[in-house]
Order: structure tokens, then sequence, then C-alpha cells
């Protein structure tokens, strides 16, 4: 052999990001390898945070320093020793960015080359390919600025017409009396400050609400004076609203409403480049096609002059057809994309490359995927892998997990419990082995003997949501609702789009939890303010004093726990603080106790542990332990309280919110692929809290592909047949029997096979 062919391993040894405690592992190149074990037992912090953080890390330092200083900074991860690393393409499911000028198109590059289709196919032509391109002016439709959407301000949201300046009447967020946005109003000469704004002159609301900007003096100060609609406008409405802090965000959705555009009717771009046909279809009708119709449109297309450009554009459209994405449509925002579509959407600029001996790392491929659609991604790893590539998947799924040359197993337990490799080999090897993942790899759940009875219905009549056909379902109350069906087939368009917000409804969805590196389970759930007024009644000191980022921070790292030094282009330095050593709070804080322990022990306890804390004896809280015993019944027990929330699985961070959402009041829960990041022996625990809602008197909505939530059911709603076009209604209504008895559609066929 070769010296250069001996390179076939990657070795990690002494790795320990997170809860990993001094992992050593061999992962076989140009192999399929798949990491399973329960949530949180460490199996991204060895793949993302530890292998593919320092493949990315030593490859943007082959760049200079000046572009370093452009790029995210990387520390190196805690490992001793890391051999064997090739390039990382990492594809996860970071969902994709939520500006609204982002669409599928514009994120996989299809509309850069369907624009140079236009501008040299086009009759007439609008000119160069950016003159179909609405993010430029050059395109854009002058009314909208190609946002294809125009806002409609409700004014008796902005202030009461009753009231005057002087007042009261802005309820604008921010907009307080004796703040500096209202002094200007009422300071500016324009206006009288004392007047109800009903009693307005046509001139004085013209200059209330649309003056142009102006230079006026205020209490001295030369300051400039703007009507309320701009000035709302520039302050929320040219923000992506996702990003927007939560009580702003709920004053847009209550004073702003999104038309279409009247000039472009919604499609974004003006009118040359609207009037600019190929065959009789304008790129606006191509990008609104159905990403399968549009791969026919263009194969259709005999222009010998631009021949490699469309063969590069079929390419990347059948590309879509083959990933199950082919319902999509280019002009879809890509913010709306499940975490599952967008991780698909993602792959597609890999499907098709000629690179080889490269690393692809995946998080949960199968996510948001129907089981006819699983084989298919299936498919496409081994692709990826019999051309000489390494694939290594974080997984759940037992389908994925039987496809692997090669499996690391992660465990035992979670969190502190885990962080050990229990297993290695094959998967024949994992079957036959006592470990947690191999017990309970042939696990199949069974159909329930009895059925529950429904206390009631919720009407769904004539809904035409995306790609609905004027749907009419009866939702049964008080029962187990499972809906299913293809990827694309509607689900997610009749439960989120169809049942309305509020009036008794929560839902649970996959959006990611926004927080800092201060955020952590006690501080998001609410949990941390019973426990510092404990602390405070049992000290005799003010409850701020107990919390990091309050007057209990230790002054010399603002409640961090650790000093970041930042190096300019290299990777920050984060070193223990030394007057708190890492404890975040001031020494004088940490002499008071509440049960024997000061409040940093606190936040290092597990949920489970901080349960009989705080459940009885001289720290018995009943506010912080109904809290906690919400996060041990979603299967959080293993967390630690002050645990930063940027460290938590995707999984983790659903359950967390679920457990917060089990504190409303609402009657109908709408929970969206709860089994996401869960291990198979944690289903059955999921399986108990729904349940135990249910028998509280809930009504439990569950879109989910697992076959295991269906089996456990007491009502299917199934989708399809197919997806875009080719679903939209409704192919089953029914208990898991009859649908299994059936086998009439693609969930009943698959959900037989894994009973059987």
């Amino acid at each position: 052999m070769h010296v250069a062919d001996s390179h076939d391993l990657i070795r990690v040894h002494g790795a320990r990001e997170n809860n990993l405690k001094n992992v050593s592992v061999e992962i076989p190149k140009r192999r399929l390898t798949v990491f399973t074990g329960v949530s949180g037992s460490g199996k991204s912090s060895l793949v993302f945070g530890t292998i593919a953080a320092e493949s990315q890390r030593l490859i943007n330092e082959t760049y200079s320093a000046f572009v370093q200083g452009f790029m995210p900074s990387l520390a190196r991860p805690d490992v001793d020793l890391l051999e064997g690393l090739t390039t990382a393409i990492i594809v996860d499911q970071e969902r994709m960015g939520a500006n609204s000028r982002s669409t599928v198109g514009t994120a996989t590059d299809a509309n850069a080359l369907l624009r140079i289709v236009f501008s040299r196919l086009g009759v007439p032509s609008a000119g160069p390919a950016f003159h179909y391109s609405f993010n430029v002016p050059a395109g854009a439709c002058p009314r909208c600025e190609g946002m294809g959407a125009v806002t409609d301000i409700d004014l008796d949201e902005l202030f009461d017409r009753k009231k005057s300046l002087a007042g009261g009447a802005l309820t604008i967020p921010g907009y307080t009396v004796d703040g500096w946005q209202v002094r200007i109003f009422a300071a500016s000469g324009l206006l009288d400050p004392d007047k109800p704004i009903m009693n307005y002159t046509e001139r004085e609301m013209r200059d209330f609400l649309y003056k142009e900007p102006v230079k006026v003096k205020v209490e001295g100060m030369n300051l400039t004076y703007e009507g309320l609609i701009p000035r709302v406008q520039k302050a929320f409405l040219q923000k992506d609203k996702e990003a927007l802090q939560p009580h702003i965000r709920a004053f847009v959705e209550r004073a702003v409403t999104f038309t279409a555009c009247p000039e472009c009717a919604g499609t974004r771009l003006n009118q040359a480049a609207l009037a600019s046909r190929v065959g009789g279809v304008n790129i606006a009708d191509a990008c609104a096609m159905q990403i399968s119709d549009l791969a026919d449109w263009v194969r259709a297309l005999d222009a010998p002059s631009v021949a490699p450009l469309l063969a590069t554009l079929r390419a990347t459209l059948d590309s879509f057809v083959e990933i199950g994405l082919g319902y999509l449509s280019l002009d879809r925002p890509s913010g709306t994309l499940s975490g599952g579509e967008a991780q698909r959407t993602k792959m597609i600029r890999h499907l098709g490359s000629s690179l080889t001996d490269v690393s692809y790392i995946f998080d949960e491929p199968t996510v948001g995927l129907h089981p006819h659609d699983i084989q298919r991604m299936n498919e496409l790893l081994l692709r990826l892998r019999d051309k000489g590539n390494t694939v290594l998947v974080v997984e759940h799924k037992p389908e994925t997990i039987a496809i692997a040359d090669h499996v690391v197993d992660l465990g035992p337990g979670a969190g502190s419990a885990g962080g050990t490799v229990c297993f290695e080999g094959t998967v024949a090897a994992l079957r036959a082995s006592d470990t947690r993942t191999g017990r309970h790899l042939d696990d199949r759940a069974a159909l329930k003997p009895v059925t529950r009875t429904p206390t009631g219905r919720l009407e769904i009549r004539g809904a035409r949501q995306h790609n609905l056909r004027d749907v009419d379902v009866d939702v049964p109350l008080g029962v187990l609702v499972v809906v299913t069906g293809v990827a694309g087939s509607g689900k997610s368009s009749l439960i989120h789009g169809s049942i309305p917000r509020g009036a008794g409804v929560v839902s649970v969805d996959q959006t990611a939890i926004r927080g800092s590196r201060r955020s952590n389970p006690a501080t998001y759930t609410g949990l941390l303010e019973p426990i510092r007024k404990a602390f405070a009644k049992a000290n005799g000191v003010k409850p701020a004093l107990f919390s990091a980022n309050s007057a209990g921070a230790c002054p010399n790292c603002n409640g961090n726990g650790v000093i970041y030094t930042d190096l300019a282009m290299m990777a920050g330095v984060a070193t223990v603080c030394e007057e708190c050593e890492g404890r975040r709070f001031q020494t004088e804080v940490l002499k008071y106790k509440l049960g024997g322990l000061d409040i940093s022990e606190v936040l290092a306890l597990a949920v489970s542990d901080a349960v009989e804390l705080f459940a009885s004896g001289p720290a018995r809280t009943p506010a912080a332990h109904a809290i906690l015993t919400r996060l041990a019944s979603v299967g959080l027990g293993y967390l630690r309280l002050g645990q930063p929330l940027t460290t938590l699985s995707g999984g983790e961070r659903q359950r967390l919110k679920l457990a917060i959402h089990m504190a409303e009041t609402g009657g109908v829960y709408v929970l969206d692929e709860p089994t996401t990041g869960l291990h198979l022996a944690d289903v059955a625990q999921l399986l108990g809290l729904l349940d135990r809602l249910v028998d509280a008197g809930k009504s439990v909505i569950v879109i989910e592909h697992h076959q295991a939530v269906m089996a456990h059911a007491d009502w299917i709603i199934d989708l399809g047949p197919g997806a875009g076009h080719d679903g939209g209604r409704v192919v089953f209504e029914g208990t898991p029997a009859a649908l299994v008895a059936a086998r009439s559609t693609l969930t009943g066929q698959h959900l037989a096979e894994y009973l059987a």
C-alpha cells in the first residue's frame, strides 16, 4: 500500500465539547456513518461541535488575515487530537433567512439562471439579466419596491383620537408622553399638544401623519420632525418582523396589514420585466409554477444559443424533484420553509457536485419526511458515499440507521448522564448489543384496542390556503388526532392555516428559540422569577440580587462567568472569570442560602433534582415546582437550570417550548412533529405525555410522520395523495385500524408494513 492510501480514518481523541467526556472514536472515511443516542447525549457536540467545527476552522485559516477579518471567527474545539479531517460540507436544519426578499429561487441560484434565459430569449427583451431581478431598482416594481406587498396601517392602532398628545394619545411601543418621540411632536410648533387628535384641522392631520422631514427646535436642540406614518414605517416595517421583540411584533401584527401590490399583483417586478415572455410565459409565471412543472417547461425549450444554461437549469430543477421538493415554487419565501425543507433545499447544490473525498455532514435529514420519502433520501445519502465521500449523519429513524456502514452510539443518558461512546460497529452488531439504541431499534408500537370517543368537533370548511382544494373536514375534539401525509401534501396549511390562533388554541411549532448565551431554561421558562423571590424572602434582601443579569452580577465579568477577549480576525478567547470562578454572581450574593444551597448551586442543578428541592422543606416553592414538573414531564429532567440555550439540541428546544405552553389555559393543543430529535426510546414517553394531555380534557392535534404516533392515535386525517398540486385533498379520515385495513393510501400501506 502506498503511504498516501493509509489515511482512511478520521481520528478523534479526548473530545470534551459541552457534555462529551474525553471521547475517542475512529470514523472510517468514504463510508456512511450514523451517530445515534438519546436527545442530549452528545451527538451534535461530537459531529458538529468538534469534527465539523475544526474542519471549518482549518479551512478558514488558509485565507489571508485580511479575508479572515470578514469571516466568523471559530475557536478550536476542546479536543486533544483530530487527525484525518477532510473538507466538511455541513447541511443542517437551521432555518433559511427569513428576509422577505429571499425566496427558494434566490437561495438556490435557480432565479439567476432563469433571469439569463429571459434576458436572452424574452420577447420583447427587458434588457440584461438584472432587469429581471426584483431585488434591484432596474427590475423591481416601483410601487412596492420589489416586496410584492404594500402595507396598510390601521391608524386607530397608532393613537387614540379622543386624546391629545400631552394626554397620551399615541399607543405605539416606546412613544411615552415624556419620551423624545412624543416631545418632538408636541414641541414642534406644528401641532397643539393639548388638542384632541379628533379636532385637528385637515392641515394639522396632514402634518401629523405625513409631513416630510424638517428641522425643528425642541428644548434648545435642533431635531428632525417627520410625520407619524413614515416614522413608523422606518422604525418597524423596514425590519425583519421575526427579529423584532415580541411586544413590538405583536404591535406590528395588530397595526399593519400586508396586501398584494395592486401594480404588480404581488409579482414584485416592473411592467417591462412582466411584458417579456418566452413561449407566452413571463418570468413571474415561471417562478410561480410548481417546480416539477417548471422543469418540464424548461425541458421543452429549444434554444441552441443558451443550451449550456438550459442544461444547468434543468439539472437544478430536476434535483428539486429528485429530493422530494418538486411541490415547491421558486417564488416561495425561504423563511416559510420547515427545517426539513430548508435542509433538503441546501442539499440541492451538492447533488451534482464533482467533488470527492469531502465530508458531508447531515443533521437528521429525514425530518419532515413521510416514510414513503425516506427511501429516496437514503438513496441520495448512499449516492454521495458511493462518489467517494465521507457521509456523517446524526439520525434517530431506524430506516436510515439500517443503511449505515458504521454506527457510533452515544449515551447512555442525556446531559451529564451522557457524553460517552456506548457502541461502535455495524448495524447488525448494534442490534445484538445491549445499548439503549440496540434494544429499541426494532421497537414497534401497537394499535390501541379501544379508541377514545370525541367530545365535539372543530369544523373546517372550504380551506384553500396554498395547495388545499376547498377542503371540508371535521377535526374531532377531546381525542388524539394525527394529521399525516407526504411532505407538501397540505398538512401544515390545513392545521396552521385553517385553525385560528387564539380562542383556546395553543400552537407549539418548530420555530427557533431566540436567546443569547445569557439565556437558559430558568430564564426562558420564567422559573427564575419565583426562585429569586424565594431567595429574597428567606434572606430578607431584594430579588434583583439573585439575577446574574442585574444587581447580583459579578462586576468583573458582568455576570457572564467568563471573560471574552477579542483577537481581531482570530478566534476570541473565553477564560473563566477569576473573581467569581464562573459562578456569575458577586461573592456577597453567594452567602445567601435557600435549602442549604446558594443561587449558583441551584442553577447548576438538573431539573429532576430541583423538582425535589422545591417540593417540600425550607425551599418549598409551589410556583417553581409547577414549572419544574412540566419540564420533567416532557423528558427534560436531565437539563441543568443554568445551561445556556445555545447548547440545546433542536428536539430539546421544542420540548422546552411545549413545557411552557402546557401552563396555558387553551383547550386545543397543536403540535408540529414533536418526535423531531427524539430517540426511539423516548417516543413512548412522548406518547404518554400526549395521553396525559387528552385525559386532562385537552384536545391534541399532532402533525406527524412517525408511525408509532400514528398507531397510537384515536383518529387520523391523511392528506394527499401526492404533494403540491397532486395533494391538497383529504384521502382518509378514521381510526388507525381502519386506515391499516383499507391500505388505500401511501400512509396506510406504510403503517401496515410498520405494524407487521
